[in-house]
């Protein structure tokens, strides 16, 4: 069944609104992780959260290509954020883990933006609303975690 013009209008109002909020999130990062794509935080994340693990399943775990994985592991190896080492279990994986200056960048991160987001939340949503942002971010994960998006 075809989108309706009220899904469409409803999809396209999301897109903006997610877009403007990741905005402005990333404008309260610490100006040397600026330039850090979201998708290499949310590495580093998921190795804070998750431990070592291989390229493969990191790339599976983010829903992108081995090749992209392995660039961005690259790049953040370059910079210090994260390191490689054999897997002791199987020497033909290599075992990604975050280093301590990864950790303390991720940290600084999430210091500022959960520190702006309860201070906007304190300011723009009323306590009476703050329920109905509670359901609205539920909504937000379910979609977020939608494996087909051609599911109805």
């Amino acid at each position: 069944m075809p989108p309706t013009q009220s899904q469409e209008d409803l999809a396209i109002r999301l897109v903006l609104a997610v877009k403007r909020l990741r905005a402005r999130v990333r404008e309260t990062w610490p100006t040397p992780v600026q330039s850090l794509p979201t998708s290499q935080l949310a590495i580093l994340k998921r190795l804070r959260d998750d431990g070592p693990t291989t390229a493969a399943t990191l790339a599976g775990a983010e829903h992108v290509s081995q090749q992209a994985i392995a660039q961005h592991v690259a790049t953040l190896r370059g910079a210090g954020l994260v390191k490689t080492r054999r897997d002791p279990d199987d020497g033909r994986k290599t075992l990604v883990s975050i280093t301590k200056r990864g950790l303390k960048l991720f940290d600084a991160v999430a210091e500022s933006r959960n520190r702006w987001l309860t201070r906007a939340i304190s300011a723009q949503v009323p306590a009476k609303e703050r329920a109905a942002l509670a359901r609205a971010i539920e909504l937000l994960e379910r979609l977020a975690s939608s494996p087909d998006s051609d599911a109805a």
